[in-house]
């Protein structure tokens, strides 16, 4: 994928989880244009010309601090891009980490890859500090809801009026915790994730 030494994350078996560069955009985008199920169901059509770029560029608003945001591809032992994850660390508040993307390739879809390496990416999460793993799904998309729910996942609210792309959504915002703490400590933590009553 790259001319340089990537940087790797983690491995999984017969996958390696890179951090990827600006040099992987290209690499990046052709996954994008390859997988389109996640763009259409999200934004409602196919990925931009430059959603790779948009990917790196992507932040939260200023009211939702952050450490670091690690884009991560998922490669396989060809060397061929297979998924990729965005993820945020220390995400509002310390220990709670956000998942902002996490796409495995259309072909690897009922194999189990998707589980397995969501599995990797939790641990990996949990040994560098995360004691909670964030997200928001949107709502319709039952693929991604049920997947989110089979790994232990809880929907703690939901967020109506989300714009996404040409589309506006409602999203279930999801909680998973990773230690003792649990979904009290979490909300004392972050707490525009409060249920709504």
């Amino acid at each position: 994928m790259t001319t340089q030494v990537p940087e790797i994350l983690f491995n999984a078996t017969d996958f390696e989880a890179r951090k990827l560069t600006e040099a992987d955009l290209p690499a990046l985008q052709d996954f994008f244009v390859a997988n389109p199920e996640y763009f259409l169901a999200v934004n409602g059509m196919l990925p931009r010309p430059d959603e790779a770029k948009q990917e790196f560029e992507d932040r939260p608003p200023p009211d939702m601090p952050f450490d670091e945001v690690y884009v991560i591809g998922f490669v396989d032992r060809t060397e061929h891009l297979v998924g990729m994850a965005t993820v945020l660390s220390n995400l509002i508040a310390p220990h709670v980490w956000h998942i902002g993307t996490f796409i495995v390739a259309t072909s690897l879809h009922g194999t189990g890859a998707a589980g397995f390496l969501y599995d990797r990416l939790e641990e990996w999460t949990k040994e560098e500090g995360a004691h909670w793993l964030r997200l928001g799904a949107v709502t319709g998309n039952l693929k991604a809801e049920r997947f989110w729910e089979k790994v232990g996942y809880k929907e703690i609210r939901r967020r109506t009026g989300v714009q996404l792309g040409s589309m506006t959504h409602t999203i279930r915002v999801f909680v998973k915790p990773l230690c003792m703490f649990g979904l009290p400590e979490y909300l004392s933590l972050v707490a525009r994730d409060q249920p709504e009553l």
